[in-house]
């Protein structure tokens, strides 16, 4: 189990530097940090709404993170193919578990490193009036757990494919069905001809529906089992592919 931790950090180690040794982590960020706070304030009329919180910064999140995660993982996998580096670390003695594990908690820490860089809008609100901080610690929360289940998303499909291209817009569309599953127009579709247990089980699956819920400060343990088992599900699945390229 340690040489599993420790293989897996060193994963880990090799992703994250190789992250901010090139400008596209600082881009990375700029763009999500730019775009957040354009919504926030423009799209989401901050000051007209005249409170103290941050409800229309994190509303957005799920539709930044449909376009942006897609951008950070497409390389993951996609990468290591065309380059031929792939064939270089499955003839290392690590696991495949090690390998994808390190790999996708570096993606998680680089993007939850973008999200935590807003908190001057944090302090902001902070200034401007008393808000529930107990509220937004749960919205942070809800944006991270939101953000690991996109990027285990996007990197199973990255490990099936050498296009980063291809990579991108079939994870970005996987996600897409699975925030907007949750939406009235879309369970107005399926209550029109199917009963309320099925209505019910697909708005279940959406990203939208247990990150609301969250965002409320209502940390159910639903949601959170949700994100934690799609994150799950989805690392197996990668872990079973690069399996599969080492055999």
């Amino acid at each position: 189990m340690s040489n599993f931790f420790y293989s897996s950090y060193l994963i880990f180690q090799r992703e994250i530097l190789s992250y901010f040794s090139t400008p596209i982590a600082y881009v990375f960020i700029a763009i999500f940090l730019l775009l957040s706070s354009l919504f926030t304030f423009y799209l989401g009329n901050f000051f007209e709404l005249g409170q103290a919180n941050l409800s229309s910064f994190f509303e957005w999140h799920p539709w930044l993170y449909l376009f942006l995660i897609p951008s950070v993982t497409m390389r993951l996998w996609a990468e290591e193919k065309k380059t031929g580096t792939i064939e270089l670390i499955t003839t290392l003695p690590i696991s495949s578990s090690s390998i994808v594990i390190g790999k996708f908690f570096a993606s998680w820490v680089f993007s939850s490193i973008a999200l935590l860089l807003s908190f001057p809008l944090w302090i902001t609100v902070n200034y401007l009036g008393e808000p529930d901080n107990g509220v937004i610690l749960a919205s942070y929360i809800g944006s991270i757990l939101m953000a690991g289940a996109y990027l285990s998303i996007g990197s199973c499909i990255s490990a099936l494919t050498n296009n980063q291209v291809i990579a991108f817009v079939v994870a970005a569309t996987i996600s897409f069905l699975f925030t907007v599953s949750g939406l009235p127009i879309v369970l107005d579709f399926f209550s029109t001809w199917s009963g309320q247990i099925l209505t019910d089980t697909i708005a279940s699956f959406s990203f939208l529906t247990n990150y609301s819920d969250i965002t409320r400060g209502l940390i159910d343990l639903r949601s959170l089992i949700y994100f934690i088992t799609l994150i799950c599900l989805f690392l197996y699945t990668n872990i079973l592919i690069i399996t599969n390229v080492r055999d």
